[in-house]
């Protein structure tokens, strides 16, 4: 029995046509194909040529697509020729269709060709017939060729692997090219083939380089069904170790493209001479570029442009702002519809995602709880009770519900963050000095601050954050992803210093000044988007109960247990987030498992670390009971010159909340999300605006959208499926369940944690939160396109994914715009970790500096059309 293997390429209008078989046969002759459904005639006459489909001189990249086929290679047995005789074999045939080469935007196209045109092996008037002679002489001008050395490549190895009968017994040879492209033309009738030529590629791992070979034909030669009228032949040679746009496909997509074109070839055969054959090639080239840069759709990006979803991309002008109020009006017209939909999508109807649910509900309620308790502990050590944990709990609870109820985007989700913390120990350290009201003091911050957001969203400000493009988001993803483990990197360090060593000269109790919270600052994450770092709290005056500094000792066994616990909750969430890519167990438990890998985490090592190591003592986080929960500020009791400075403090906070909410809102709402009830910039920052007035007014602590928390909620209610492309795989999301239970459901198990204060939210141990922010940077930065240019600087370029910028963007100017990328993130860095307060409460214009650096300095680098590449989407 023989098997044989056979990869076929076409070219194909239509997608949805039906496919002829294809086939020649070379054991017993010709099989001829039947002139009357899909024929060519000669191409050397001039007209209507019946076996060309295709009338234009230049084919549309939109109309034509490729498909392959793909088969699997069963090397035949004796058993299988003895049980099978008369030499039946088995054929496998399967199709793919691959696009046409964009000569405007694949910088690989021009390459292909400058490389073929530098050392060009073109046989003209090949007089053979048969396609075995063709092709020899094909791999003997190669291998004879000085140009194109190959001292391992075997002539007759290389012949063999072109054909599907290698190695089968000579009774049940099939002669089938193995690997084939053709261009096919989609008919109401099925499929007709472009007969005139055929493009034939191999892979070998005798050969050291890619070779191209063109023979045209004295005769048009009859080859089977399919190729009755062949008269060009394009062999294309590669080694299998090549990066992703430097394959033998790929190389053969180059060519086949161009010779879709009957006008090009009726060209090539007049030409006499290699050199006219070579610039018929380079003047199809050119035709090919003008063709891409003519009507196609514009680059979709990646950033907040989707604000302007109903607007063509054009530059913003005056008039975009007013009448005033007009964004306010299009968000509520564009989600009002649908408002129905964000309770019941998931409940009512066939797709049931109430499982779904309550996991990504668990895994919310877990990362808000965590970081607002310990902001909540910091907040009561820096303002001296002020402002406490029950405060920053109820705070959490009661904006994130009404964030749910009645918010453009639900998917966001609301926290509490590190900057905030610092604005509200900045003010508290002008309070003392001055001799202020906090409470009254904090409230006017918070009421300017809701002012300014409520200017900015009735003038539709929030349109100027389209000048932030992908490459500004990706930045500061990657730099608040950084931040994040470096703090857990050093509050460790912290606990080793006291326990492991023994530095309890560093930890007294005396109340910190506004200059050493500030060093502690440093642990930090400064980045105003960090809303799970607790750094500060990293600590043990912030994180220790009083009780239990009079008892602790310095112990080894803590600081090593602690270790171990950081990595095992990082371990055991990591795990479990990857568990849904394993074998074992029903795919349902393995979603289910993934979707609550931070909980059980969670509970799990604070469990083993306060049950299983009584002995050994942790930290706990501070906490006072509150005297009043609802208590509001005396608004009178400040002076004018006092409400003046407040307005200056809360115009910095305002920089602070308009970029963090809509940088982070662009990120949940990028193309790849595929959201599709729309967006509600304006509104969503009138109602950030409205909801920290009432808090402020109450002293509780102000809560803005978080990153990396709403990118990753929208991931937990994601369909994600894998895919191939080129032996790579990756993950798309289908769809998204978007819904407002879940962040709702979060929001109500906040407010009823209260319950568990002080026990038993008291025995998570710090090591966990560590383990915990470990985790959150480690998943944020799955799909960040800066980290995977970085970590292309470490790899080998057959490793290399087809990305769409690495199709449209040579290599050098790829590594050059990750280089400036990583100088930009290097700078946030200088002000976000900056010891000096200042430098921090400034930060959101050194992000705003960062958009004349994209606009005006980048260019002057790289060229601008690849600088729109790499911002554009996938």
């Amino acid at each position: 029995m023989a098997a044989a293997t056979r990869r076929v390429f076409h070219l194909q209008p239509c997608e949805n046509s039906s496919m002829s078989q294809c086939g020649y046969v070379e054991d017993a002759g010709y099989l001829k194909c039947d002139m009357d459904d899909a024929s060519e005639t000669h191409e050397e006459s001039l007209g209507e040529e019946a076996f060309d489909t295709i009338n234009s001189s230049i084919v549309s990249g939109e109309s034509i697509r490729f498909f392959v086929n793909i088969n699997l290679e069963v090397q035949p047995t004796q058993a299988d020729e003895s049980e099978l005789p008369g030499g039946c074999g088995l054929l496998h045939t399967s199709r793919k269709y691959l696009n046409l080469k964009n000569f405007e935007e694949e910088i690989r196209a021009h390459r292909d060709l400058d490389g073929f045109l530098a050392r060009a092996s073109i046989i003209l008037n090949e007089p053979a017939t048969s396609l075995d002679d063709v092709l020899r002489a094909m791999l003997l001008r190669l291998v004879h060729d000085p140009n194109n050395t190959e001292p391992n490549c075997n002539l007759d190895l290389l012949m063999a692997m072109l054909f599907t009968d290698a190695g089968a017994p000579k009774e049940g040879k099939v002669h089938l090219l193995s690997d084939t492209i053709q261009g096919v033309t989609a008919t109401v009738t099925g499929v007709q083939y472009q007969q005139s030529w055929l493009c034939i590629i191999c892979t070998s791992k005798s050969l050291l380089k890619r070779h191209v070979c063109i023979s045209r034909l004295v005769r048009p030669q009859n080859w089977g069904e399919n190729s009755c009228e062949v008269r060009f032949v394009i062999l294309v040679l590669a080694p299998p170790k090549m990066k992703s746009t430097k394959t033998a496909t790929e190389v053969g997509r180059t060519f086949a493209t161009m010779f879709l074109d009957i006008t090009f070839r009726q060209k090539l055969l007049k030409t006499r001479t290699e050199e006219e054959f070579k610039e018929a090639l380079v003047h199809q080239r050119q035709l090919l570029t003008v063709v891409s840069q003519g009507p196609t759709p514009s680059l979709q990006t990646y950033s907040i442009s989707s604000i302007c979803v109903q607007r063509p991309q054009q530059p913003l002008q005056h008039k975009d702002f007013f009448p005033v109020g007009k964004g306010i009006r299009e968000d509520i017209a564009r989600r009002l519809p649908v408002y129905s939909l964000d309770f019941t999508d998931g409940i009512i109807g066939k797709n049931n995602a109430v499982g779904k649910y309550i996991t990504t509900t668990l895994f919310l309620y877990f990362a808000c709880l965590l970081p607002t308790i310990a902001f909540g502990s910091l907040n009561d050590e820096n303002t001296d009770g002020a402002i406490d944990v029950q405060k920053t709990m109820a705070g959490q609870s009661i904006g994130g519900l009404l964030y749910a109820l009645f918010s453009g985007q639900p998917l966001v989700v609301l926290l509490t963050t590190a900057p905030l913390a610092l604005y509200t120990h900045v003010i508290r350290g002008i309070c003392d000095d001055y001799h202020l009201d906090f409470n009254t003091f904090y409230a006017w911050t918070g009421l300017w601050n809701s002012f300014f957001l409520a200017l900015y969203a009735l003038f539709n400000l929030s349109l100027i954050m389209s000048l932030f493009k992908r490459s500004t988001e990706e930045i500061i993803a990657l730099f608040i992803s950084i931040t994040f483990m470096l703090d857990a990197v050093k509050g460790m360090v912290k606990i080793f210093q006291k326990y492991y060593y023994g530095n309890l000269g560093n930890y007294n109790t005396d109340r910190t000044s506004l200059v050493s919270l500030l060093g502690l600052g440093t642990s930090l994450n400064t980045s105003f988007h960090t809303a799970l770092n607790t750094s500060l709290l990293a600590s043990p005056p912030e994180l220790a109960s009083v009780s239990s500094r009079s008892t602790e000792h310095p112990s080894r066994e803590t600081a090593v247990l602690s270790l171990l616990i950081m990595l095992g909750t990082l371990w055991l969430s990591y795990t479990l987030y990857q568990f849904k890519k394993s074998p074992y167990l029903h795919p349902y438990m393995r979603e289910i498992l993934s979707d609550c890998a931070l909980p059980i985490s969670v509970l799990t090592f604070s469990l083993i670390c306060s049950y299983g190591f009584r002995e050994i003592k942790m930290s706990k986080f501070r906490y006072n009971p509150s005297e009043s929960l609802f208590k509001m500020a005396e608004m009178h009791s400040l002076s004018l010159g006092a409400i003046g400075s407040a307005m200056g403090l809360g115009f910095l906070l305002s920089m602070l909340f308009f970029i963090e909410q809509n940088l982070v809102a662009a990120l949940t709402n990028a193309p790849e999300n595929r959201l599709v009830k729309g967006t509600a910039y304006h509104w969503d920052l009138l109602l950030i605006a409205i909801i920290n007035t009432g808090l402020s007014l109450f002293g509780m602590p102000w809560i803005h959208a978080a990153y990396p928390h709403s990118p990753l909620h929208v991931r937990a209610l994601a369909l994600v499926e894998e895919r191939v492309e080129n032996g790579h795989i990756y993950e798309t999301i289908v769809n998204v369940k978007e819904t407002r239970l879940t962040t709702l459901g979060a929001s109500i198990l906040v407010g009823f944690s209260l319950l568990l204060l002080p026990v038993p939210l008291q025995w998570i141990p710090k090591p966990v939160l560590y383990g915990l922010f470990l985790y959150i940077a480690l998943t944020s930065i799955d799909a960040n396109q800066l980290f995977e240019r970085v970590a292309l600087l470490l790899k080998d370029q057959a490793s290399y994914p087809p990305t769409h910028y690495i199709r449209r963007v040579p290599q050098r100017k790829i590594h050059y715009f990750t280089g400036l990328q990583v100088l930009q993130l290097l700078l946030l860095c200088a002000f976000g970790m900056s010891p000096l307060p200042y430098m921090k409460m400034i930060f959101p214009l050194i992000m705003i500096a960062m958009i004349p650096i994209r606009y005006k300095l980048l260019p002057r680098i790289i060229e601008a059309k690849y600088l729109d590449a790499m911002d554009a989407e996938h």
